[in-house]
C-alpha cells in the first residue's frame, strides 16, 4: 500500500482542540465586551449631558448640564426658529459628514450587521451622537436611546475592526456596544440584551449572548456610578391584577397593535412625501422643523425628549383632554420630523403615544365599569410597552424593559398580556416593523423569526448511506478503470473512499481522478499512492449542519463516515442526502397541513348541515 492511513485530529468543532480554542476566544471577546460596556456607559452620560447643555443654551440661555425639558418661559416666539436652526445644522452634518446620521439609527446598525460585516465607519461614533444632541437639544421630539444605541454599536464595531477577529465576533461586539448604550440610558440591562437578540444578533448562542450580557452589566454599573441608581420611570406600587383587568389589558394591547401599525405607516408615508419634494434632502429636516416649531409654540410639551411626560402618565398626573392633546400633537411633530430624515430616537415618543392611549382607554373604561379593577397607571404602562412591541416587533424586550424601567414585578403579567395582544395584531397586519421597513424598501431581506435548525437536530447516522462502495488502497489503477468501464459496474457514485486492509480510511478518489488520463502517468500505481492529502471525513454522531459546513470548508460534495475509535469506514453522506433529509421534512409538514385542512372542511360541512 502507498501509505498507512492516519486519522485527522482537527476535523470538526466538536473535537477537543477546536473546543479549547473557542473557549479561549470567547473569554477574550467577553473581556473586550466588558471594556466596550464601560465605554458605552460613559458615552451615554456624555450624550445626555450634551443634550442637556444644548437644551439649556437654546431655551434658557445658560450653561448647564442639568437635564431639563424645553420651555417657552424665556424664549417666546423664538421657539419656532430654534428647531429650524438645529435642523439646518443637522442637514449640513448629514450632507458633508455622513448621510448615515439621518434617522433613528437602529435600522442603519441592522443593515451593517446583516450586509456590512458589522463595519461601522469611525466618524459615525462622533457624528451620530452630536447630530442627535443638536436635534433633541433644539426641541426635536425624540428620545436619546436610539442614537445612544447606534453610537454604542459604532464603538463596538470600531473596536472589532481594530482587532483580528471574525465578522461574527465583530457583530457580537457591535451588539455589546448597542446593549451597553441602552442599559446605561435606562438602567435596563436584561431588556438591553433581549433587544440585541431580537434586533441585532438574529441568533441565540452562548458565544454571542455572554459578551453582550457582560457588556450590559458593565454599562449598568457605570450608570449606577455616574448617572443614577433610580428607576428610569418610577411609579407607585402595582397591586395584583384581577382576571377581568387582564382581559382588558389584552384587548388594550390589541387596540394599540392597530395603532402601532398606523403609526409606522404614517411615518413612512410622510417620508415618501419628503422624497417627492423638489429640493435636496439636506433641507428636509429644516422643513420638518417648521412644523415642530409651530406646534411647539402652541404646546411646548411636545418639544424635547419627553421623559417627564412618561412619568406623568405612569403616575396618573396627566389625564383627560390634556393627555389627549399631548398624544395627538406629539404624534404630529414626531412623525413629520422623523420622516424628514433628521437624527433622533423612537423609543420615548412611542412610549408617550402608547402610554397616553393606554391611560385614556383605562380611564374611560374604568369610569364606566369600575368593578373591572382597571388601574389607569397600569393601563398607561401596558400601553407604553405594547406600542413599542407592536411597532418594533421586539416582544420580550418591550415587556422586560417596562418591568426594569419601573421595577414593578406585579406589572409583568399585565405587560405580558398587553404586549402579546399588540404583537399578535402587528405581525398579522405588517410583515416589517418601524425598524425594518426602511431596510425592506432598500431590498434588504430580514427574517427576524427564530426556528430550530432542522439540520442541527439530526445526526449523520440518520441519513448516511451504509452500503458504501469502497476501494482497496492496494488495488491497481488499471483494474479500477476496467471495473468502472464494465457492464458489471452499477455504481453511479462520483466519489469512492479508499481503505487499507483493515478497512480504515486512507483517502477519497473521485471518478474524475480515476479516469483522468494524466492520473498515474505512464505507470499503473496502487490507489494508495494517488492520495496526497488527509481524508476529509464525518463521524456518525456529527450533526447534518456540521457535515454541511465541513463540505463547504473542504470544497467537497461527499464525506466518508468513519468510526471515531478505529477509523473504519461505516457509511458515506453526500449533498443529495442532505437535500433528501429536507425533502422528507417538507413532505411531512405538507401532509400535516393537508390533513388539518381536510378535518376543518369536514367540521365546517357538518356545522352547515346541522
Amino acid at each position: 500500500m502507498g501509505r498507512e492511513a492516519t486519522m485527522p485530529e482537527d476535523q470538526f468543532e466538536l473535537d477537543a482542540p477546536a473546543g479549547e480554542v473557542r473557549s479561549i476566544r470567547l473569554t477574550v471577546i467577553a473581556g473586550v465586551a466588558i471594556i466596550i460596556g464601560i465605554g458605552g456607559g460613559i458615552i451615554a452620560k456624555v450624550l445626555l449631558a450634551l443634550i442637556a447643555l444644548i437644551t439649556n443654551l437654546t431655551f434658557y440661555g445658560r450653561v448647564s448640564f442639568d437635564f431639563v425639558e424645553p420651555s417657552l418661559t424665556l424664549v417666546g416666539a423664538w421657539v419656532i426658529i430654534i428647531p429650524i436652526i438645529g435642523a439646518l445644522i443637522i442637514g449640513l452634518m448629514a450632507r458633508y459628514g455622513s448621510p448615515a446620521i439621518r434617522g433613528h439609527g437602529i435600522p442603519e446598525v441592522m443593515e451593517k450587521v446583516l450586509y456590512g460585516e458589522s463595519r461601522i465607519p469611525l466618524r459615525l461614533m462622533f457624528l451620530k451622537p452630536l447630530s442627535a444632541a443638536v436635534a433633541i437639544g433644539t426641541g426635536g421630539p425624540f428620545g436619546a436611546e436610539g442614537p445612544i444605541i447606534a453610537t454604542g454599536g459604532a464603538l463596538g464595531s470600531t473596536v472589532g475592526q481594530l482587532l483580528h477577529i471574525t465578522s461574527d465576533e465583530r457583530k457580537t461586539l457591535l451588539a455589546a456596544g448597542a446593549a451597553a448604550g441602552m442599559a446605561a440610558t435606562f438602567g435596563t440591562p436584561v431588556s438591553a440584551v433581549l433587544l440585541a437578540i431580537e434586533l441585532l444578533l438574529f441568533e441565540y448562542r452562548a458565544r454571542s449572548i455572554i459578551p453582550v450580557a457582560l457588556a450590559a452589566c458593565a454599562a449598568d454599573a457605570v450608570r449606577l456610578l455616574i448617572i443614577s441608581g433610580e428607576p428610569a420611570f418610577p411609579m407607585r406600587a402595582i397591586g395584583e391584577p384581577a382576571w377581568t383587568a387582564l382581559v382588558f389589558y389584552v384587548l388594550l394591547g390589541a387596540l394599540i397593535g392597530f395603532a402601532a401599525v398606523g403609526v409606522t405607516r404614517l411615518v413612512y408615508w410622510i417620508e415618501d412625501c419628503f422624497e417627492h419634494l423638489p429640493v435636496h434632502w439636506m433641507w428636509w429636516p429644516a422643513i420638518g422643523a417648521v412644523v415642530v416649531g409651530v406646534v411647539g409654540y402652541i404646546d411646548p410639551r411636545v418639544l424635547g425628549v419627553g421623559y417627564a411626560h412618561v412619568d406623568a402618565i405612569l403616575t396618573g398626573e396627566t389625564l383627560g383632554v390634556a393627555l389627549l392633546t399631548l398624544v395627538v400633537l406629539k404624534l404630529v411633530v414626531w412623525s413629520v420630523y422623523l420622516g424628514s430624515g433628521t437624527s433622533g430616537g423612537t423609543l420615548a415618543p412611542l412610549f408617550i403615544l402608547g402610554g397616553g392611549v393606554g391611560a385614556l382607554a383605562g380611564g374611560a373604561v374604568g369610569s364606566v365599569a369600575p368593578g373591572l379593577g382597571i388601574s389607569v397607571p397600569v393601563a398607561g404602562l401596558v400601553g407604553m410597552a405594547a406600542m413599542f412591541a407592536g411597532a418594533s416587533h421586539a416582544l420580550l424586550a418591550s415587556i422586560v424593559f417596562a418591568f426594569e424601567a419601573t421595577r414593578q414585578p406585579l406589572g409583568l403579567l399585565p405587560l405580558l398580556a398587553g404586549c402579546s395582544g399588540a404583537y399578535l395584531i402587528s405581525v398579522s397586519m405588517m410583515k416589517t416593523s418601524i425598524m425594518t421597513e426602511r431596510l425592506a424598501r432598500r431590498g434588504v431581506v430580514i427574517r427576524p423569526e427564530y426556528a430550530a435548525d432542522f439540520m442541527a437536530q439530526h445526526s449523520v447516522a440518520d441519513v448516511m448511506t451504509t452500503e458504501v462502495v469502497a476501494l482497496d488502497a492496494t488495488r491497481r489503477l488499471s483494474d479500477v478503470r476496467a471495473w468502472l468501464g464494465s457492464r458489471n459496474n452499477e455504481s453511479s457514485h462520483q466519489g469512492f473512499p479508499v481503505v487499507d486492509t483493515q478497512g480504515r480510511i486512507a483517502g477519497v478518489l473521485t471518478r474524475r481522478d480515476l479516469l483522468d488520463p494524466e492520473t498515474g502517468g505512464d505507470g499503473d500505481p496502487e490507489l494508495g499512492a494517488l492520495i496526497h492529502r488527509r481524508p476529509t471525513v464525518a463521524f456518525e454522531d456529527n450533526t447534518l449542519r456540521e457535515a454541511a459546513d465541513h463540505m463547504v470548508r473542504a470544497g467537497v460534495g461527499r464525506l466518508p463516515v468513519v468510526d471515531r475509535m478505529d477509523g473504519r469506514v461505516i457509511g458515506i453522506i453526500s449533498r443529495s442526502d442532505l437535500l433528501s433529509a429536507h425533502e422528507r421534512r417538507l413532505d411531512e409538514a405538507s401532509r400535516i397541513q393537508r390533513g388539518t385542512m381536510r378535518r376543518l372542511t369536514r367540521i365546517a360541512r357538518r356545522t352547515v348541515g346541522s
